[in-house]
C-alpha cells in the first residue's frame, strides 16, 4: 500500500481547524503584524509620493531615454504580472487534476495573484507618460471621431488579457471565501462583524443545493482560469517578440515567459508561506513541511526550463546566421550590461539546483533566501530582456546606457510597500487557508498508512 504524509499533522477535529485559522481574525493583532503592517504602510506611503511626484513632472525623472525608451516601468510591470501567476496556477490548475496537497497553499497564493495583478496594472498606465489619458486604451463608442485603438498592437491584447485575468482572479477568489465568510458570519460577537461579514457570506446557509451550486461555480472558474494562466504571460511574452528588435523576435518567448512567471509565483509563495508560518505558528500543522517541498521541487523545474531557454535563445541566435542577432546574445552575455545577464543566470538556473537535495527542499530558512534570490533573478531577467536589446540598436551612432535614476528605485521599492500592506491585511481580515477545503482532507494519509511528515 503506497505510503503517503498526512496533510495535515496534529490529529485535528473539525472544531480545530475552524479555531486555528480563525485564529488570527478572532484575536487582537501581534506587535510584530502591527510591526509589519506600520513599515509597509510608510513604504506604501513613500511609493504614493514618488507617483505622484512622476505623474507631476514626466517620465523624465526615470532612467528612460534615447534609445532606451522602455525601462522600469515595464520591467517591473512584467515582474509583477509574473509573480501573480502561482496563485491561480496553484487553484485552478491544481484543484482540476484533483491535487489535495493544493487546499493548505491556494487561499493564500489566490490572494498574492489579486494584489501582484493590482501592483503590476499601475506601471503601463504611468508608463504611457499622461495617465489622465488612460480610459483611451480601451475601445468603446467615443466622440473622438475615427480614433481608436490599434488593435494589431501587442500592447492593447495586454490590456485586455490583464483586465480579464485580473476580473477572473478576483471573482474566483472571492467564490472561495463565501463559505468561510459565513463560518465568521456565525461565530461574530459583534453587530458590526456580523454585518460585514454577512454581506460577504451573500447569504450562505450551507444547505445541499448552496453547496452543489458553489462546487459548480468553482469548477466553471477553474476551468476559465486555466487558460487564463497560460494566455496572460504569453500575450505580455508578445509584447516584445512581435517587434523587430534583435533579441526579442524569438518563438520561444510565449513557453519561455509562461515557465518564468510560475517560477516566480512559486518562489513568492514559498517566501510568503515561511513568513506565514512564523507570524501564525498554528498554521504549521497545515502549511507542513510536505507542502513547501513540493513547491521547491516545482521551483526548481521550472528553473531548468527557464536555463533551457537561455542556452536554446543562445543557439538559434548562432544558428539563424543573423548577424545583429548573434550580436545582440554576445552583447547581452560580455557586453556592458554583462553583469545583470550574470546574477540572472546565477539566481534562476545555479542557486535553485540546490533543491537536489531532499535537505534544502525541507529546510525553511534556506527554501527562504533561494526563493529571495530567484525573485532577484526574475526581476533581472526582465530587465537583462528590455535594458540590452535596446542599449545597443542597428546604429552605432544611437547607442547609449540606460541613465538608472533615484526615481526607478524608488518605484520598484515602493511597490512593494502597496503589496505587503494589502497581504498584511488580507491576513487579518481574512482566513488565510480554506476551512472548507481542509475539512474533506482532514484524513488524507491517515487511512493509507501514513506517516507524520
Amino acid at each position: 500500500m503506497l505510503k503517503r504524509n498526512q496533510l495535515v499533522l496534529g490529529n485535528k477535529s473539525l472544531k480545530d481547524v475552524t479555531d486555528d485559522v480563525l485564529l488570527p481574525l478572532e484575536t487582537p493583532p501581534s506587535k510584530g503584524w502591527l510591526g509589519m503592517l506600520a513599515g509597509a504602510l510608510t513604504i506604501f506611503a513613500f511609493y504614493l509620493v514618488i507617483i505622484g511626484t512622476v505623474i507631476a513632472n514626466g517620465m523624465g525623472l526615470l532612467g528612460v531615454n534615447h534609445p532606451i525608451a522602455w525601462g522600469t516601468m515595464i520591467v517591473t510591470f512584467v515582474f509583477w504580472i509574473g509573480i501573480g501567476h502561482a496563485g491561480t496556477l496553484i487553484s485552478a490548475i491544481l484543484f482540476l487534476f484533483r491535487q489535495k496537497w493544493r487546499t493548505s497553499v491556494a487561499r493564500t497564493a489566490e490572494a498574492m495573484t489579486v494584489f501582484a495583478v493590482m501592483t503590476a496594472g499601475i506601471f503601463p498606465l504611468l508608463h504611457t507618460g499622461r495617465p489622465w489619458l488612460d480610459y483611451w486604451l480601451f475601445p468603446y463608442p467615443n466622440q473622438r471621431g475615427p480614433l481608436w485603438v490599434n488593435f494589431r498592437s501587442p500592447l492593447l491584447w495586454d490590456v485586455f488579457a490583464v483586465s480579464t485575468y485580473a476580473t477572473v482572479s478576483m471573482v474566483f477568489w472571492y467564490v472561495g471565501l463565501v463559505p468561510d465568510f459565513a463560518t465568521i458570519r456565525d461565530r461574530a460577537k459583534t453587530k458590526l462583524k456580523k454585518l460585514i461579514y454577512g454581506s460577504l457570506s451573500l447569504g450562505w446557509r450551507g444547505t445541499a443545493k448552496h453547496w452543489s451550486h458553489y462546487e459548480m461555480v468553482y469548477l466553471i472558474l477553474a476551468g476559465l482560469s486555466t487558460p487564463l494562466v497560460l494566455s496572460v504571460h504569453t500575450i505580455v511574452s508578445f509584447d516584445f517578440a512581435v517587434s523587430n528588435v534583435p533579441g526579442w523576435h524569438t518563438t520561444i518567448f510565449p513557453p519561455y515567459f509562461v515557465a518564468g512567471a510560475i517560477f516566480s509565483g512559486f518562489a513568492m509563495v514559498v517566501t510568503l508561506m515561511t513568513l506565514v508560518r512564523m507570524g501564525f505558528p498554528q498554521f504549521k500543522d497545515y502549511i507542513t513541511l510536505d507542502h513547501m517541498e513540493v513547491m521547491n521541487k516545482i521551483i526548481m523545474t521550472t528553473g531548468m526550463m527557464v536555463g533551457y531557454a537561455y542556452g536554446s535563445e543562445f543557439f538559434i541566435a548562432w544558428y539563424s546566421g543573423n548577424m545583429y542577432e548573434r550580436f545582440a546574445f554576445v552583447n547581452r552575455a560580455f557586453g556592458p550590461y554583462a553583469w545583470s545577464y550574470w546574477v540572472m543566470i546565477t539566481c534562476n538556473v545555479l542557486i535553485p539546483q540546490i533543491f537536489w537535495f531532499k535537505k534544502a527542499r525541507r529546510s525553511i530558512p534556506l527554501m527562504f533566501v533561494v526563493s529571495i534570490f530567484v525573485n532577484i533573478g526574475m526581476w533581472f531577467e526582465r530587465f537583462v530582456i528590455t535594458v540590452t536589446s535596446l542599449h545597443r540598436d542597428f546604429l552605432p551612432a544611437s547607442w547609449g546606457m540606460y541613465a538608472w535614476s533615484f526615481f526607478d528605485g524608488a518605484i520598484l521599492f515602493g511597490s512593494f510597500g502597496m503589496f505587503l500592506t494589502f497581504f498584511l491585511l488580507y491576513l487579518k481580515g481574512v482566513p488565510a487557508i480554506s476551512i472548507a477545503e481542509i475539512k474533506p482532507v482532514l484524513g488524507v494519509g491517515r487511512q493509507e498508512g501514513g506517516h507524520h511528515g
